[in-house]
């Protein structure tokens, strides 16, 4: 095991350059994590539990959550602002296999994953736009080519994806307030929507879990781009802490909004259309046509940022000696890590081909991805004691209940997600994580093989 990076090391990852500040940092983190989960997943998530008061529930609830996580993850962000976020902080707090475990997995499953679900779901709302046939070659085709286009983009350097981030954020915060303001104030609905509701069952409550987890599914990739954030050691936390406060009230207004306008029952038939149907029934049918165009670009927007933020978890393993280095890697000209991005893009574009389903895409890595993020938030437990001289900019306010709530509330949905989708059938879930601990057995063989080179 490599010894300790408390004390910093002159290191190349500052070939990446800090261009990325306060709004363009926000955008990101909003324009990841709002995709397309808030406008595809609700209609679903009403067919597994037909009861209002459990749908606002879920949704506040894992907001809280996730809020949680930040706040303990601002801490982490400020005290180590390196390129690859939580990779730098698993490394830190666990040592070397457990860092090579998460960026393992963020290669090979939740960065191909989310990119390919993403890609996936924007091209289904394109052909919806157009009144074209849902077809599995169509949505492959423009799924492949937003990927390789927004890849390219990022290769170009991150100020150009930032700024991509920055419109499309704008376009989706707009269009998510115009559902929940013209809901309430031009929509006839009606209030007893949103309290009527039938009986919940475990299983569909379980599953229901794996959809608002997914949606919120994220904010995290923000930590990565730490070390292209001008002034991170103060920036980091209000991005950060903006991010989070600016999603969760977007994402319960606007279910809010929808279950006003409809009953549950008539929501949970509505599939991907849900926001278009709504904006109809109050501005017409222009008013759909403008909010499916809005979705479209949320979609992209989010493509964008992940594809941004997360191949830097292989350049900073790279830059580690933890994985190939050609990985790591940047640009002479644009100063991006632009092996990493097409290999992460190449591997996605496979993904689309191979798992193509939207719901088994999302399910496949959301396990895996979120029970990661027990330990990285559980790091900043580890990091208090290892590091406990440091200088922490901003520490997790009330300190330890913030993190802990994350870690318990985490724990018991991912548990609830493993156990209602076994009920159904779906074993993805198991899939994902049999192939993280594949990863301790690869790191071992890694060691041995540098060893002998």
């Amino acid at each position: 095991m490599k010894s300790s990076l408390t004390t910093p090391v002159p290191s190349p990852t500052q070939d990446l350059r800090r261009v990325i500040g306060f709004f363009g940092g926000t955008a990101l983190i909003v324009g990841i994590t709002i995709g397309g989960g808030i406008f595809r997943k609700p209609p679903t998530i009403a067919g597994l539990v037909p009861n209002p008061v459990v749908i606002i529930a879920l949704w506040t609830a894992f907001g809280v959550i996730s809020i949680c996580g930040a706040l303990a993850i601002a801490e982490l962000s400020s005290l180590l602002p390196r390129p690859g976020g939580v990779y730098v902080f698993l490394r830190e707090a666990y040592g070397d296999a457990a860092a090579f475990v998460f960026g393992w997995l963020y290669v090979l499953v939740t960065t191909p994953t989310a990119v390919a679900a993403l890609a996936t779901v924007f091209a289904e709302f394109l052909l919806n736009l157009l009144g074209a046939p849902v077809s599995a070659p169509a949505v492959h085709s423009i799924a492949v080519a937003a990927i390789v286009t927004l890849t390219l983009a990022n290769v170009l350097g991150a100020r150009v994806g930032a700024a991509v981030s920055e419109l499309t954020t704008l376009v989706k915060v707009a269009a998510l307030a115009a559902i929940t303001l013209g809901a309430f104030l031009l929509g006839h609905g009606s209030l007893s929507n949103i309290s009527a509701g039938g009986a919940v069952q475990r299983g569909g409550l379980a599953r229901a879990v794996a959809s608002v987890i997914w949606t919120y599914d994220g904010w995290i990739a923000v930590s990565m781009i730490a070390g292209e954030v001008v002034a991170p050691e103060r920036m980091m936390k209000r991005i950060i802490i903006t991010g989070m406060l600016v999603i969760v009230t977007l994402y319960v207004g606007a279910n809010l909004a929808y279950l006003y306008m409809m009953p549950v029952s008539v929501m949970a038939e509505q599939k991907e259309a849900i926001a278009r149907t709504v904006m109809t029934s109050i501005a017409g049918p222009a008013g759909g046509v403008a909010i499916l165009l809005a979705i479209m670009l949320s979609v992209f927007g989010a493509l964008n940022g992940n594809l941004l933020a997360k191949p830097r978890v292989a350049y900073a393993m790279a830059r580690d000696g933890l994985i190939f280095s050609f990985l790591g890697k940047t640009h002479s000209r644009w100063s991006t890590p632009w092996t990493a991005l097409l290999v992460q893009g190449a591997v996605a574009i496979i993904m689309v081909l191979v798992l193509r389903d939207f719901d088994t895409l999302t399910t496949y890595f959301v396990v895996v991805e979120w029970a990661a993020l027990i330990f990285a938030v559980a790091a900043v437990f580890v990091l208090r004691r290892k590091m406990a001289l440091a200088e922490r900019p901003f520490r997790t306010p009330a300190y330890p209940v913030v993190p802990l709530l994350f870690v318990i509330g985490t724990i018991v949905g991912v548990s609830a997600i493993v156990w209602g989708e076994i009920q159904v059938g779906n074993f993805s879930p198991i899939y994902g994580l049999l192939i993280a601990a594949a990863g301790f057995p690869v790191h071992h063989l890694w060691n041995r093989w540098k060893r002998s080179t």
